[in-house]
């Protein structure tokens, strides 16, 4: 299990003073809130392009943690993980989670109060209900076909 971001060394309130572009390694995985829900498996519709949340998780998620088991050598198991980057989040971030910091940067709005840089915490995403810790059915349980059958509501 991936331990969570250092968040030690960086500048106050760093993502308000920087493109999404202009940020460095370390600020830009501090981002990253844990809510775990960039590993749920999705379902787009090929006509509309609407993304739909499942409960099922890749078969790397840790549901207690809500952190990739394996990320530094998640390629190796999952090739088709999406590294998200400054580079390519404009062709990436429709499918982000509604609640996602680089989502929510990229479209140009504020983090909210329970994002782990605003309220110190990593536990802040758990306690407010927007976390999937706990929530998820790993995806070696559920048949592909079957995915359609646990489409969520996504927790905001």
């Amino acid at each position: 299990m991936s331990d969570p971001i250092d968040r030690k060394g960086l500048p106050p309130r760093f993502w308000e003073k920087k493109p999404l572009k202009a940020l460095s390694p370390q600020e830009w995985e501090a981002l990253c809130d844990g809510c775990g829900k960039c590993c749920l498996n999705k379902l787009e519709d090929e006509d509309t392009g609407q993304v739909e949340l499942t409960c099922v998780a890749c078969r790397l998620f840790d549901d207690a943690s809500c952190r990739c088991s394996q990320y530094e050598i998640r390629h190796q198991f999952v090739p088709e993980c999406i590294v998200l980057t400054p580079e390519n989040i404009d062709s990436h971030a429709y499918w982000m989670p509604k609640t996602c910091a680089y989502r929510l940067l990229w479209q140009g709005k504020p983090l909210p109060d329970w994002h782990p840089l605003i309220s110190g915490t990593p536990e802040s995403v758990h306690a407010a209900g927007v976390s999937m810790q706990h929530k998820t059915v790993p995806e070696f349980e559920i048949d592909d076909d079957d995915w359609e059958d646990h489409i969520i509501e996504e927790p905001t």
